[in-house]
């Protein structure tokens, strides 16, 4: 199944990401799926402020994208203390509901990987104020596929990123859109190793990407 995949999906055009990604080479069409992370500005959920994307291949190599967005609103001195970043930082960046568009193709077609639900959440939202439809995206949770893979870790550190990081030896600056996007993908990779089988995801059509 998965040869016939890779076979079909090379017949697809590459995907382009939206100019703030300031992105080099398009991205290969053959795409197992794609881990997402945002930093929001605020208390309020919708005020994303970068946007980190870890596309993942079907022979597991991770590109990692992120861009800064303008989440127009006054920043919370927590969250910046937080993520590090401030209305500086997004100054010039594009406005969420101007990024959306050119992100939704490729967002809808594939399946996408939050760790916790938080990120979906996020984006609902953030399409909710800007007047936009949600994703019709179908999101696994990696928390959920670490705890089926490493259920000592349960009342023992658990399995946020930051413990994650310790137990399998990530390197990764948390807290940083792209970097946490990243360390999503490799959490669902090391998942599939200690299982010993590939974990079925689902895109948006409801079709199974890959196998068990």
């Amino acid at each position: 199944m998965r040869g016939q995949l890779q076979n079909d999906m090379s017949q697809f055009e590459p995907f382009t990401l939206p100019s703030c990604f300031a992105q080099t080479v398009p991205l290969n069409a053959a795409i197992r799926f794609i881990a997402v992370d945002v930093e929001t500005a605020a208390y309020d959920v919708a005020s994303i402020c970068q946007i980190g994307l870890a596309v993942v291949g079907f022979d597991d190599t991770i590109t990692t994208h992120s861009a800064y967005v303008d989440p127009q609103v006054t920043f919370a001195a927590g969250n910046t203390r937080l993520h590090g970043i401030d209305a500086g930082t997004v100054h010039g960046a594009p406005p969420f509901y101007e990024i959306l568009p050119d992100l939704r193709d490729i967002m809808e077609a594939h399946p996408l990987v939050q760790h916790s639900r938080f990120d979906e959440k996020a984006f609902d939202a953030a399409c909710a104020h800007a007047d936009l439809p949600v994703l019709k995206s179908d999101w696994s949770d990696s928390v959920a596929i670490a705890r089926k893979a490493w259920p000592e870790l349960r009342g023992n550190g658990g399995h946020g990123l930051g413990h994650l990081k310790q137990v399998l030896g990530l390197q990764f600056r948390h807290h940083d859109a792209g970097e946490d996007a990243r360390a999503a993908a490799q959490v669902v990779l090391a998942a599939e190793r200690v299982m010993g089988r590939k974990i079925g995801l689902l895109n948006a059509t409801r079709q199974l990407a890959f196998d068990f």
